[in-house]
């Protein structure tokens, strides 16, 4: 689908997930050599991609020397458990998809998960922010009460548009926690 390059930081989780076109004619593929090949870290597929029988072998996780890359056809949640923080701290990552909708015809985001609780079990939850190569952002909650902060997302000058089809974009996200 796409690859994100980013060093995740505390308690941070790299969340890639298709929009509701996936369900007009654009399902996910799976991924050569798919897995989770970084040692610590840990993964979910989206319930409704592991019932149409994906799994984190349909999607990859791999790291080249600081940067962690992402290649992803199922909707994807990874984690590492040992990246937890109280207090103030900020999670920032930097994603680079290198050729916007290579692979599908919508955009599809990709960010960072703070707050993460019984991660990897049916009682999940986090809050995620997450970038489209298209200038628009989300930010919601997931987990058994599902929230969004800004509906079906929106656009912002802050985030950045690929010049068009099959050209790189990258995004900064950050979400900060004044605790």
């Amino acid at each position: 689908m796409f690859r994100s390059y980013g060093s995740a930081l505390v308690l941070a989780a790299i969340l890639c997930v298709p929009r509701a076109g996936a369900a007009q004619g654009d399902p996910a593929r799976p991924v050569a050599g798919g897995g989770i090949s970084v040692s610590g870290w840990k993964g979910v597929i989206d319930a409704n991609e592991a019932a149409a029988g994906m799994t984190l072998d349909n999607a990859k996780l791999a790291q080249e020397g600081d940067v962690l890359q992402v290649t992803t056809g199922p909707a994807t949640t990874y984690w590492n458990p040992a990246n937890t923080a109280s207090g103030d701290y900020t999670v920032k990552a930097t994603f680079t998809e290198p050729k916007y909708m290579s692979l599908m015809n919508h955009p599809h985001p990709y960010g960072i998960v703070i707050a993460g609780n019984d991660m990897g079990t049916a009682q999940q939850s986090y809050l995620y922010c997450a970038a489209y190569g298209n200038g628009n952002f989300i930010v919601r909650g997931f987990g058994p009460a599902p929230f969004q902060m800004n509906g079906m997302g929106a656009a912002r000058p802050a985030v950045h548009k690929a010049a068009a089809k099959d050209q790189p974009v990258t995004q900064e996200i950050a979400l900060s926690v004044k605790g």
